[in-house]
């Protein structure tokens, strides 16, 4: 078996062959676009790829993400993958994004002036489609390691200045190009794929889609990436699970009914974000833009369990880059607010290093259990206000 320093090696150079030919295809706009309608490759099943359990299967299972309870044929398809982050942009000509409610995990920051962008962390829920996809961050890599060893990583290229912000010549770096890491540049159509049919008058940037189950199917087949590796070591071995909880009591839960905030002064409006929470169902509703923030696959508003607001010293990377590339601090420990069950908790978070769990913890220093389901987790600058 080839080594896997020799396979990275070999890997690298065919990144760079496979890369130029994907671009020259994909960033055309004449006849040799490749355009296809969804409805071709992706009958709808409820907004997700996920197989529809049967309502009297029991929900016995917690998704070692997020801790949400499932069934046991879902887990009999997570069992056998590893986690997926896909970078999903955010801009606001991209909206309604695809398959953002189907994450496990979503973390949201800024991209560059201001314009934030998606890491949604898929394992346990497929979402079929998922986009438009947009390219790789430092900062969203830096997360994405602690969700095992050698986690899949879908983007459409990413930055490439030299500095700290190159987060091409980062992958290059970590030994993931054209192992873990899934760069629509390297991985052929119809893994990923334009379309302009889905939302209409949208430029070339914001076309491409792809689909968990595709991606999953790629890896297995074309990388040989399933949950093991090549010495049939699990992808969870060295990956630390949050400690989760369920629902609080109606009569336990709090009156924290509204949480707002925004990112950069530039485009504050286009990027501002509102989260209302339902007593009741114990969920948060998420605003964006000032507009209801709907999945196109459902289009119904994102919800989540738990909003966590993180805050890391951003710093530019002063690379030249004419867009002004961005860089956070996200190891050791910082603030942090954490929203569930209708409250508000005043904390922080640490990690140790990039292949660390971030962990979070209450005032006393007790780690924080989190409530579960989705879990949506925003990073801010240090000193940015919230309001709730």
């Amino acid at each position: 078996m080839i080594s896997k320093k020799i396979a990275i090696i070999i890997g690298a150079i065919i990144f760079l062959m496979s890369s130029y030919t994907s671009y020259k295809v994909f960033s055309s706009t004449g006849t040799g676009m490749i355009v296809s309608p969804l409805s071709k490759y992706f009958p709808p099943k409820n907004g997700s790829g996920s197989p529809t359990p049967t309502p009297d299967e029991p929900k016995t299972e917690e998704c070692p993400l997020n801790g949400q309870m499932m069934t046991k044929s879902q887990k009999n398809l997570w069992v056998n993958r590893r986690p997926l982050g896909i970078v999903v942009e955010n801009h606001k000509d991209a909206r309604p994004q695809s398959g953002l409610s189907f994450a496990d995990v979503i973390y949201e920051g800024v991209a560059e002036s201001g314009i934030t962008r998606f890491l949604a962390i898929y394992y346990c829920q497929d979402a079929n489609p998922v986009g438009p996809v947009r390219s790789a961050r430092v900062h969203f890599i830096n997360l994405l390691q602690e969700y095992g060893d050698y986690p899949l990583y879908a983007h459409v290229g990413g930055a490439n200045t030299p500095g700290p912000a190159d987060a091409l010549g980062y992958i290059n770096k970590l030994g993931w190009s054209l192992y873990n890491d899934l760069n629509q540049f390297a991985v052929p159509f119809p893994f990923f794929w334009r379309d302009y049919e889905r939302l209409p008058n949208r430029v070339t940037e914001h076309t491409v889609y792809t689909s968990t189950s595709k991606l999953w199917d790629y890896a297995k087949n074309k990388r040989k990436l399933t949950n093991v590796d090549e010495d049939n070591q699990s992808w969870d071995a060295n990956f630390t699970s949050w400690k989760f909880a369920d629902d609080a009591s109606l009569t336990d839960r709090g009156n924290v009914n509204q949480i707002s905030f925004g990112f950069w002064t530039t485009f504050a409006n286009d990027y501002s974000v509102v989260w209302t929470y339902n007593k009741n169902t114990n969920l948060y509703t998420r605003q964006n833009g000032g507009q209801p923030h709907l999945d196109k696959n459902t289009n119904q508003p994102i919800q989540a369990k738990d909003i966590i607001v993180i805050f890391a010293k951003e710093s530019p990377a002063n690379d030249g880059y004419e867009g002004g590339h961005i860089v956070y601090k996200l190891t050791g420990s910082g603030e942090a607010l954490i929203f569930q069950n209708g409250k508000a908790i005043k904390g922080s978070w640490q990690k140790k290093d990039y292949k660390t769990r971030m962990l979070f913890f209450d005032e006393s220093g007790k780690e924080i259990s989190l409530v579960r389901g989705k879990i949506f987790i925003e990073l801010l600058p240090q000193g940015n206000k919230i309001n709730y």
